[in-house]
């Protein structure tokens, strides 16, 4: 058989089909972008080393000027980000930088089949990991009130939006995440709740418990926090998450994307980073909604590799192999 003869479409429950745009992202020079034309010139991509570390970095500014400033700071954070909140309460404490005008919000919590939002004392829970290295990591002295700190709960999911609406006065000062395999930011997802008739209404949603996609829990199930196995059964059904409009709402945004294998050849941020920069902003890629509004995109320099290798093999694989 001619191998060029062989052309499928994607298989129809992938989130995004078009092939014409499929096929444009693949061939996207990623180490060109930051010169890129974008539509919205508040909107910037960043190729680096090392991006958690960027995210400590421009956190850790935003807490000291917060501090030197006496400013309130209102921000949303991703999860999980271990090392990077127990490398902040580091820098904190190292230099007396103090969080008193701190107010965290959080894009995402687990919650179960029935819709109820994962407790602090659930071991995958994204509000404990905070909790445990970042807050409790502070010197006693530093930390913000308990009540500055705006975890999920049954009781405020449906106000969760109005919350941050008032207290960061209009918005977020900053909204922190890292884009995941099926185009969702938080667990606004590409296909289920979210989705409505025109990008207007779209984002004026708020935060709602929806039920995760089955990439996003395909995605989760390669997580430390279960196990690192694939035990698709341990990733729960369903998420509390911020909505469309507090993504609009915060005045800057940081988008980390660095999810690679520890050699770096693999990445499955490497395609959807692509469909997210350069393909239409759509609600098929809820992520994309980031090129409307100011911020910047940091992206690991291996997920901005080139596809490449053999037509029947990569050529990472085929060395790897042969060792």
């Amino acid at each position: 058989m001619n191998k060029s003869a062989f052309n499928h479409r994607p298989v129809h429950w992938l989130p995004y089909t078009d092939k014409e745009v499929i096929e444009k992202a693949r061939k996207v020079n990623m180490h060109e972008l930051e010169d890129y034309s974008w539509e919205n010139k508040e909107f910037k991509v960043s190729v680096v080393q090392d991006v958690q570390s960027t995210f400590v970095i421009d956190l850790f500014y935003r807490l000291y000027k917060s501090d030197t400033e006496n400013q309130k700071l209102t921000i949303i954070l991703p999860n999980p980000y271990a090392a990077v909140y127990e490398n902040l309460a580091e820098l904190c404490n190292k230099y007396g930088v103090s969080c008193r005008n701190l107010n965290v919000f959080f894009l995402n919590e687990w919650a179960d089949d029935m819709g109820n939002i994962a407790p602090l004392d659930y071991t995958a829970s994204y509000g404990r990991i905070f909790q445990k290295y970042f807050y409790n990591g502070l010197n006693p002295e530093l930390r913000p009130k308990e009540s500055n700190i705006h975890y999920f709960t049954n009781e405020n999911v449906e106000h969760y939006s109005d919350l941050i609406d008032e207290i960061g006065e209009g918005g977020a000062d900053v909204c922190y995440s890292s884009i995941g395999w099926s185009g969702r930011i938080a667990s606004i997802e590409p296909e289920g709740e979210f989705i409505c008739e025109s990008m207007e209404d779209y984002l004026k949603q708020t935060t709602r418990i929806v039920s995760n996609h089955m990439i996003s829990i395909a995605e989760d199930s390669l997580l430390g926090l279960f196990a690192s196995s694939g035990d698709l059964a341990a990733v729960p059904p369903k998420s509390a998450t911020v909505g469309p409009r507090d993504i609009a709402h915060a005045r800057d945004h940081i988008e980390l994307q660095y999810k690679t294998s520890l050699d770096k050849a693999v990445s499955w941020q490497r395609m959807v980073s692509r469909l997210m920069l350069f393909g239409p902003v759509a609600m098929e890629v809820p992520a994309s909604i980031l090129r409307m509004y100011k911020g910047t995109c940091y992206i690991h320099e291996a997920v901005a590799a080139q596809f490449k290798g053999k037509p029947d093999m990569p050529e990472e694989v085929f060395s790897y192999l042969k060792k």
